[in-house]
Order: C-alpha cells, then structure tokens, then sequence
C-alpha cells in the first residue's frame, strides 16, 4: 500500500521518554518520534545507514561528528553513514527521522509486502 498513517502504527518505547512508530519503503526506513521534555539523552552512536532528522516541534540538540546544533522547527540535520552521533531533548518535540538505505535492527510494517522487520535494540540501548 503506498499511504501510511503513521497513528495507525503501534507506538514504541524505545528510551524512556523516546516514543516511535515506524514503517518501511523499498529503500528506506520512517520514525515518526514524540520525545517528552524529559527524555534521556540518546547516546553517541552510529550505524551505517544515512540519516536525516527533520524537527516538527520543539527544540533538540543533535551532535554530528562531534559538533552539535540546536533544531527548532522546521530545521533538519543530516548524519552521513557510519558518523557517530547523538541527541538530546531541550522541550518537548516531535521529529521526523528517515534512513537510507532501510535500517534492518529497526522494528516497522515493511510497505508493499507483508515483511516485518524483527526488533533489536542493541543500536538503542544506554551506554553506562
């Protein structure tokens, strides 16, 4: 099916205060993210897959290799593959953040088919 409504996704938990629906493209993977004023920090980390966040709401410092930029609405960031990175919530916000290509370690209704990629949160867990 080629329209999604993302209200009709499950909605996921995946850091305290982190709340995601996914799905996915051929090529490319969606979260819709409601992040609440006192989400944790989402750790430094990468992946391989290019990501963009576009910030609908709210305010959110992203730190890209190192350098760091507050997002108010309508900005976005862009993380090339493999860039560490990190997130931290300054009100709370609402973000669009798609990957390229898809992100298998992400749970998310695959569009066009049946397939549901399998959940894995290692990628998402707090580092201590």
């Amino acid at each position: 099916m080629p329209f999604v409504n993302p209200n009709d996704l499950p909605t996921v938990e995946r850091l305290p205060g982190w709340f995601g629906r996914f799905f996915h493209s051929e090529s490319m993977t969606f979260g819709y993210w409601e992040v609440a004023a006192d989400a944790v920090p989402l750790h430094e980390h990468h992946h391989p897959e290019e990501e963009v966040w576009h910030l609908v709401d709210g305010r959110m410092a992203i730190t890209v290799s190192g350098v760091e930029q507050v997002l108010e609405p309508g900005s976005a960031a862009i993380v090339p593959g493999d860039a560490p990175h990190s997130a931290r919530v300054l009100s709370a916000c609402r973000a669009i953040v798609v990957d390229h290509p898809v992100r298998p370690d992400v749970a998310g209704k695959h569009q066009g088919s049946s397939l549901s990629l399998p959940h894995r949160v290692s990628v998402w867990q707090i580092k201590t």
